[in-house]
Order: structure tokens, then C-alpha cells, then sequence
């Protein structure tokens, strides 16, 4: 069996990210594992952990950190995990990462490479801001990169462009001051262990997916040694 090649994926609101996994996974046929998604996923199937966790979420509070790992180990243990997986959007924080690698630690694996995306704030808010979605058939623009055909009015389906809440530049640098305290610590406790990768999210799409392709290309070639 090929070494496994299993991933995590951080970086700040607005790096790409979402864009780096869609490629990687592709790349490298490897599962996208969500957390977001893993449980709207397992709420929809009433699973065991599913219905704990809706529990949490319908009160309006956060899902306990064990839930979570529970939710992953459940899903790594799936046969598509084999190889590897991509993890994104956990660990948040220092306390969910040791509970991961203990978690990982109990199922014979361990974390591969830890891929940071970064991103200076200013840029983050000049990406997130400029977003804008059409009430109807919620297609994207941005007013920099992308822009409509005609000011506030989407090409396709002719119907208003509006700016979500969470794109607004106050709300963005909240949700920056959030990643700062609790998130970027993260990148020097994977550093100190070996496993953090580095990457320009200033770069184009393509330039931040070549680079990544080749660090893992060479992190493969490593442990294939």
C-alpha cells in the first residue's frame, strides 16, 4: 500500500482554501473530509453521533470537541480513507489538534503534512468584501476579479446583487481577530513537529496548487525512501 497521505488544510477566511482542496483531492484521490459537511451529513442520517450533535447545534451551541473527533474517526475509518484523507476546517485550536493526534494516535496513523495557505488581512478583506451573490439563483461576482456585466445586476438571471452579512468588511475582520487568538497558534505547533508546509495565498490559484503538488510530490518521495 502506497504511504498514507494524510493531510490537513489551514489558513485564514478568504485564502483559497476551499479552491486548493477541490484540486488536491482530485490530484490525489483523496477523500474531502469536512467538517462542516461531515455533520450536516451525519444530523440528515440521524446517526448516533449525528443526533448528539443536533442536539448541540439546535440549543444554538458549539458541538464538543469529542463529538467532533468521534465524527472524524467514524469517517476515516471508511474505506476511502485508506490511503489518506484531506481534513479541513479542524483542528481550530491547540486543544482539538492534541485531541486529534491522540485520536489518530489510537488508529495507528498520524498527520502526514499540515498545509498552511496564508494571507495577509488587508488582502483577506479585499477578496471577502468585494464578493457579491444574486438573490435568485445565487450566482457569484466580485467587483474587482469578476465583475457583472451591469452594477449590481446578475448576468444570468437579471435579478438584484446583494453582499452576504458575513462579507462585510467589520464582520471579515472579527472573523480574522477570531483566527488570530485561536487558529494561527496551530501553525507553530505543527512546525515544532515537522509537519507544516507553507504557502503564498497572495499567489494565483494555479501558482498555490503547483506549489503544493510539489511539496507532497516530494514529501511521498521522501517516505518512499
Amino acid at each position: 500500500m502506497s504511504t498514507q497521505l494524510n493531510l490537513i488544510l489551514l489558513g485564514p477566511p478568504g485564502a483559497g482554501k476551499g479552491t486548493q482542496a477541490a484540486r488536491l483531492v482530485e490530484d490525489f484521490n483523496l477523500p474531502w473530509v469536512s467538517t462542516g459537511d461531515m455533520l450536516r451529513a451525519a444530523v440528515t442520517e440521524g446517526s448516533e453521533l449525528g443526533i448528539k450533535a443536533k442536539e448541540y447545534m439546535d440549543a444554538g451551541n458549539l458541538v464538543p470537541d469529542d463529538l467532533i473527533v468521534a465524527l472524524i474517526v467514524e469517517r476515516i475509518g471508511e474505506p476511502d480513507c485508506s490511503d489518506g484523507f484531506l481534513l479541513d476546517g479542524y483542528p481550530r485550536t491547540i486543544p482539538q489538534a492534541d485531541a486529534l493526534e491522540q485520536a489518530l494516535r489510537g488508529l495507528d496513523r498520524s498527520v502526514a503534512a499540515t498545509l498552511l495557505v496564508e494571507l495577509d488581512d488587508e488582502e483577506v478583506v479585499r477578496r471577502l468584501s468585494g464578493r457579491r451573490m444574486c438573490v435568485k439563483g445565487g450566482h457569484g461576482y466580485h467587483l474587482e476579479f469578476d465583475p457583472p456585466k451591469h452594477e449590481g445586476i446578475c448576468d444570468q438571471d437579471g435579478s438584484r446583487l446583494i453582499q452576504r452579512d458575513d462579507d462585510v468588511p467589520e464582520v471579515i475582520r472579527r472573523r480574522l481577530a477570531v483566527y488570530h487568538e485561536q487558529t494561527e497558534p496551530l501553525a507553530a505547533y505543527y512546525e515544532d513537529r515537522g509537519m507544516l508546509k507553507r504557502f503564498d495565498g497572495s499567489r494565483t490559484q494555479t501558482e498555490v496548487h503547483d506549489h503544493i503538488r510539489a511539496a507532497l510530490a516530494t514529501l511521498r518521495l521522501e517516505d518512499s525512501v
